[in-house]
């Protein structure tokens, strides 16, 4: 998908860049496949703000987009690649034989009129679900299950892929984006390809208004806080922060501290960490 430039007739589109949405085909979602998405600004059920900068943007309907993925065996024709406001990736509303209809990720190369099918009989092309044990080994993969039967957990984002690396008995080597090796049980099921819309990284906002339409409220420096909002706040002038490192709010090191828990119970799961 390519990139559209604008001429320089006000500072914002100066460097303003959006999607030429070159693989969208289909405008108009599919109703019956449309949630209600309630706007909570960030808040708890306490109406206190637990997620900062959240808050105003346009309207959503969520897209019940399947990661399951359950119907085997039973071909499935793509109707359309739409846009989804929910994800960076795109999705592609597809039909069963059977009339059901349904949304799934769009990988690269997928277009109107493709077959899709999910199952152990499955041909290793785009679009197409099975068990991990079925794959090829070096294949590039997405939406991928952790548990068997939970739905793709891994690998969701527009652009990514994994990629299988081994299969060892009933754990197989799964080398993620972030460079991480995994081991996942082979019964899980991951689909084939690369997810499209990879040009989602090179967007630029060009301005405030956009970010306010995705729901982003203002981010202010904790340096021009008072001290008691922010640990980096007070002092006279443009003051250092004061400590050894950046801190958060709450006063926990902001860059580089490790937050996962030594005992985590997936940790055996990982055979090399994320460069």
């Amino acid at each position: 998908m390519g990139m559209k430039h604008f001429n320089p007739t006000t500072p914002s589109l100066r460097n303003m860049t959006v999607s030429t949405y070159e693989e969208i085909t289909k405008k108009t979602p599919e109703k019956t496949l449309l949630a209600t998405k309630k706007k909570n600004a960030g808040r708890n059920s306490y109406g206190r703000i637990t997620v900062r900068h959240q808050g105003g943007g346009n309207r959503q309907k969520y897209r019940l987009v399947d990661f399951k993925r359950r119907k085997d065996d039973m071909t499935a024709t793509v109707i359309g690649i739409e846009y989804d406001p929910n994800r960076s990736a795109n999705i592609a509303l597809i039909q069963y034989e059977d009339g059901e209809k349904a949304y799934i990720l769009a990988p690269i190369g997928l277009k109107d009129g493709d077959k899709v099918v999910s199952g152990e009989r499955a041909d290793i092309k785009p679009g197409n679900c099975m068990k991990i044990e079925n794959i090829p080994v070096g294949t590039m993969i997405h939406n991928i299950e952790l548990n068997p039967g939970q739905g793709g957990k891994l690998v969701r984002a527009a652009g990514q892929e994994a990629q299988l690396m081994a299969k060892e008995g009933k754990y197989a080597h799964v080398r993620l984006p972030s460079g991480e090796m995994r081991l996942i049980m082979a019964v899980c099921r991951a689909t084939i390809g690369t997810i499209g819309n990879s040009d989602h990284e090179n967007v630029k906002l060009g301005k405030a208004g956009k970010t306010r339409h995705l729901g982003k409220r203002p981010e202010v420096r904790g340096s021009v806080m008072n001290p008691n909002d922010h640990p980096h706040g007070g002092g006279e002038g443009r003051a250092p922060v004061g400590h050894s490192g950046p801190m958060t709010p709450w006063g926990k090191p902001a860059l580089g501290y490790k937050t996962r828990k030594r005992n985590k119970m997936s940790n055996k799961f990982i055979v090399k960490r994320r460069k």
